[in-house]
C-alpha cells in the first residue's frame, strides 16, 4: 500500500472516529432491493446499536444475504436509507467501506499461497507494515488453531480449515462493525464452539456484529437481538427469549414414580396450574406453564396427596419453533390462534 493510500485510510477512520462514539452501528429505515419481478428485500428496518451481536434469521432466498450486501456498499439500493455509523451508505460508501469488514459463504483465498502468505497480504493491503502484518498473522493462527498448518497451500486444506482461514483474514485488521454471513456453515461442533467463542471475543473488545446463520442454536447462544426476515421483510424482532414467548409460554413435565397416581395428579396439576394437562405415557404429565410462581403451589399439593415425583423439568420454547412459526409451516397455525384469542378478549 503506498504512503498515499495509508494516509487516506488512517485520515477516513479519524473522520468518523467522532460519529462511531455517538451513533447506532447499523440504522435503516424501507431498505428496497428488487430484481426484476422479485422484490427480494421489501422495506427492511433495522436499528443495531454499537458493541452489541445482532441476529439475522430467515429461511433460504428470504433477502438476509441482499440486506448485508445493500448494508455493505456491495448494492445500491432501489428504495430506503442506510447508514453505517452514522455515515450514508450511498453518499459516504468510502467511509463506510473503511469501518466494516464482511466474511461471507465463500472464502476469498488465494489457492496457491500458504495460509500465512494469505493473511500477511491481506494486512499489507489494509495499511499494515510488514512487521505489523507478520505480527498480526502469528497472532490469528494460533488464535484459529491454523499455526501447524501456516505454511501448508490453502488447496490443501479441509473445507473447515479454510473457512476458519477466511474468518481470520477478515481480522487482520479489526472493524468496528463486522458482517458474518453464515461463519460457521459446514463446521463440525468442536469447531463451531471455537467459533462462537471467538466471536464473543470479537465482541466484548468492542466490535458490532451482523450475524447470519441456518443455526438457530447459534442465534440463541450468540445474539443479543434477533430479527426474522421472510419474503424480504422483516416479521419479527427482539431478543431470544422475547422471540421465545411470541410462540408460547414454557412446558412443565412430571415424571411420577408410580402410574396409578396419574389420574389424581392429572386432577392436581389442572386444578392449580389452571392449565390442560396431558399424558401421553402413563407416568408421564405435561402441561403449559404460564404462571411459574404456582410450580411451588403444585409440588407441595403433589407432596400432601403422597404423590412421588421421580422427575420435574421445565422445557422452554426453541427458536427452532419461533422460526417455524414466523416463516414456515406454523406460520397460518399461529395468526388463526392469535386471531381467536383477540376475538375471546374482546
Amino acid at each position: 500500500m503506498s504512503n498515499q493510500t495509508e494516509t487516506q485510510v488512517k485520515n477516513l477512520k479519524k473522520l468518523s472516529t467522532t460519529k462511531r462514539q455517538s451513533a447506532l452501528a447499523v440504522e435503516a429505515k424501507g431498505l428496497v432491493k428488487i430484481f426484476g419481478d422479485n422484490r427480494a428485500v421489501d422495506g427492511v428496518d433495522l436499528v443495531i446499536p454499537t458493541g452489541s451481536i445482532y441476529g439475522l434469521l430467515g429461511p433460504n432466498g428470504a433477502g438476509k444475504t441482499t440486506t448485508i450486501n445493500m448494508l455493505a456498499t456491495l448494492l445500491k439500493p432501489d428504495g430506503g436509507t442506510a447508514k453505517i455509523f452514522g455515515h450514508d451508505v450511498q453518499r459516504e460508501a468510502q467511509i463506510v467501506r473503511q469501518l466494516i469488514s464482511v466474511t461471507d459463504q465463500d472464502a476469498a483465498l488465494d489457492e496457491k499461497l500458504s495460509a500465512a502468505e494469505n493473511l500477511r497480504i491481506f494486512g499489507m493491503l489494509l495499511g499494515l507494515s510488514r512487521s505489523e502484518a507478520r505480527k498480526r498473522t502469528a497472532e490469528l493462527l494460533e488464535e484459529f488453531g491454523l499455526t501447524e498448518a501456516a505454511n501448508r497451500p490453502v488447496e490443501k486444506f479441509s473445507g473447515g480449515m479454510r473457512h476458519k482461514l477466511d474468518f481470520a483474514a477478515s481480522l487482520i485488521v479489526q472493524s468496528p462493525l463486522i458482517f458474518l454471513d453464515e461463519p460457521t456453515t459446514g463446521l463440525d461442533p468442536r469447531t463451531r464452539n471455537q467459533m462462537w467463542k471467538i466471536i464473543r471475543q470479537i465482541a466484548s473488545s468492542g466490535s458490532t456484529i451482523l450475524l447470519t446463520t441456518q443455526y438457530l442454536d447459534e442465534a440463541d447462544q450468540l445474539a443479543d437481538r434477533i430479527v426474522v426476515i421472510d419474503h424480504g421483510r422483516v416479521v419479527a424482532e427482539g431478543t431470544p427469549n422475547e422471540l421465545k414467548a411470541k410462540v408460547g409460554s414454557a412446558t412443565l413435565h412430571l415424571r411420577l414414580e408410580n402410574e396409578k397416581d396419574n389420574a389424581k395428579a392429572m386432577s392436581i396439576v389442572q386444578t392449580v396450574l389452571n392449565a390442560k394437562a396431558s399424558t401421553n405415557e402413563p407416568t408421564l404429565i405435561t402441561a403449559p406453564m404460564a404462571d411459574p410462581e404456582r410450580v411451588t403451589d403444585l409440588l407441595l399439593a403433589l407432596r400432601q396427596e403422597n404423590i412421588r415425583l421421580s422427575r420435574v423439568n421445565v422445557q422452554e420454547p426453541t427458536l427452532d419453533e419461533v422460526f417455524l412459526t414466523l416463516t414456515g409451516e406454523g406460520k397460518h397455525e399461529h395468526e388463526s390462534k392469535q386471531t381467536q384469542k383477540g376475538a375471546n378478549e374482546q
